[in-house]
C-alpha cells in the first residue's frame, strides 16, 4: 500500500557564477525535505522488531506507520508540516519517504557557547502509539560526552522526552508536544553557555568564583571534544548529509581555526569567539586563564583540524603556516614534560635509577 505523503514545496535551486564565468545551478540543502535512504538509521531495526511484534497495534487497525488512517500516522503527517514550516534556520531535518516512523535532525552550535560551529546530530523514532509516548532520541556521539545530558552511548536525557524528572508541565504532552520543540529545547537548554550547570548540584552551594572557573575547565573540554566530533563527521558523514556537512566546514573552517588560536592564546574566554575576534558576553578585553592542559590537547588536535579541512576543500590561507608556529611550539613544550613523566616512572619500574656510592640501584627490593 503506497503511503499518502504529504505535498512538499518544490526543490529550489540557485545560481552561482564559476571562475570561468559560466553559471551553474547549484541544489539549496532545504531545512526539511524527504528522502529514501535509512540505512545508518539508529532506530532502523529496533522501532520495527517493537512494531511487528503487534503488542502495540490496535485491533483492526494494522501497521500504525502505514495505515494512513491510525492515529499515528495522521500525527506524524502533522508533525512533518510543522517541521517544513517553523524549524529556524539552525536546525535541518530529513524525513523518510519508506520510513515515516524516522527521522534524522542536524543542530548547528550556536555562537557565544563551546558548542558554536558545530554540528550535532540526533536520530529519532516515532513509537508505535505515538503520541501517547514521546519520540526516543539518539545522539550520535562518536562515543565523546559533550553535555551532562548527551551521553556518550548517545543517550538523551531531558524532561521533555520523559528520559528525565522534572515538572508535569516540562514533560510530553499527548495533546501539544511537538518534535519541533524537542530539538529546540535541544539547541537552547542542552547545547547552551554554560553546558557544567546542567548537571543537577552544580552551582547550588555558595561559591561563584570555584564554580565559574569549573564551568570554564568543563566548557574547555567541551569545545576541544565538539573539534574531535567535526573531525569525525568529516570522516563519516551521516547519510543524507554528506554534501551538507562537506559545505558547511568548508565555510566555516577559518572560524573555527581562528577561535582555536584565541582559546589557546587566552585572547577569549572557551565559548565566546566572534568572527571579528571579539568576546560574545565580556566586557573585559583582558587575558583569560586557559588551562595547560587544554593548550596541550588543543595544540595536539590543531593539525589534524588543518588537515581535515584542508581535504575538505577549505581555503585556509596562513592557517597552514600557523601549524609551524604557535600551536607546534605549546604542543612541543607540553608533550616534552610528560614524556619525561612517563619515562621518569618507567626508569623506577625497570630498575634504571642512578646508582648510590655503595654500587647499588636505588630501588628497593621486594624482600626490604
Amino acid at each position: 500500500m503506497a503511503l499518502a505523503l504529504p505535498s512538499l514545496e518544490p526543490r529550489q535551486q540557485q545560481q552561482q557564477t564559476t571562475t570561468s564565468g559560466e553559471i551553474q545551478e547549484i541544489d539549496i540543502f532545504h531545512r526539511f525535505d524527504v528522502v529514501s535512504d535509512s540505512s545508518d538509521h539508529h532506530y532502523l531495526d529496533i522501532i520495527k522488531k517493537e512494531t511487528n511484534s503487534g503488542s502495540k497495534k490496535t485491533k483492526g487497525e494494522g501497521d500504525s506507520f502505514s495505515n494512513i488512517s491510525s492515529g499515528a500516522y495522521k500525527k506524524i503527517m502533522q508533525e512533518w508540516k510543522i517541521l517544513e514550516k517553523h524549524l529556524p534556520d539552525s536546525i535541518y531535518v530529513r524525513v523518510y519517504e519508506n520510513r515515516i516512523d524516522l527521522l534524522r535532525a542536524v543542530i548547528i552550535g550556536a555562537a557565544g557557547t563551546p558548542y558554536h560551529d558545530g554540528l550535532y546530530f540526533f536520530d529519532i523514532a516515532f513509537p508505535p502509539d505515538f503520541p501517547a509516548r514521546p519520540p526516543l532520541v539518539y545522539y550520535r556521539s562518536f562515543g565523546l560526552r559533550i553535555n551532562p545530558n548527551l551521553y556518550a552511548n548517545g543517550r538523551v536525557c531531558l524532561s521533555l522526552l520523559n528520559t528525565w524528572p522534572g515538572k508535569k508541565r516540562e514533560k510530553w504532552n499527548s495533546s501539544e508536544s511537538t518534535v519541533l520543540q524537542v530539538l529546540v529545547s535541544l539547541q537552547a537548554l542542552v547545547l547552551n553557555e554554560k553546558p557544567y550547570y546542567n548537571e543537577p548540584g552544580n552551582g547550588v552551594l555558595p561559591g561563584r568564583a570555584i564554580w565559574e572557573k569549573k564551568s570554564n575547565a568543563y566548557s574547555e573540554n567541551v569545545f576541544f571534544l565538539s573539534c574531535k566530533t567535526m573531525l569525525f563527521l568529516l570522516r563519516t558523514p551521516p547519510t543524507n548529509f554528506e554534501g551538507f556537512v562537506t559545505g558547511h566546514f568548508r565555510e566555516k573552517a577559518s572560524v573555527i581555526l581562528s577561535a582555536c588560536n584565541a582559546y589557546i592564546k587566552g585572547e577569549v574566554r572557551v565559548g565566546f569567539y566572534r568572527n571579528d575576534g571579539s568576546c560574545s558576553s565580556c566586557q573585559s578585553s583582558l587575558h583569560v586563564h586557559v588551562s595547560e592542559k587544554f593548550k596541550g590537547l588543543m595544540g595536539q588536535l590543531y593539525p589534524q583540524l588543518v588537515s581535515g579541512f584542508k581535504r575538505n576543500g577549505a581555503s585556509l590561507g596562513n592557517f597552514l603556516e600557523q601549524v609551524k608556529q604557535p600551536v607546534e611550539k605549546k604542543t612541543l613544550s607540553f608533550e616534552g614534560k610528560t614524556v619525561r613523566m612517563v619515562f621518569g616512572k618507567l626508569k623506577k619500574v625497570l630498575g634504571l635509577k642512578k646508582k648510590d656510592n655503595s654500587g647499588k640501584s636505588g630501588v628497593k627490593s621486594n624482600g626490604s
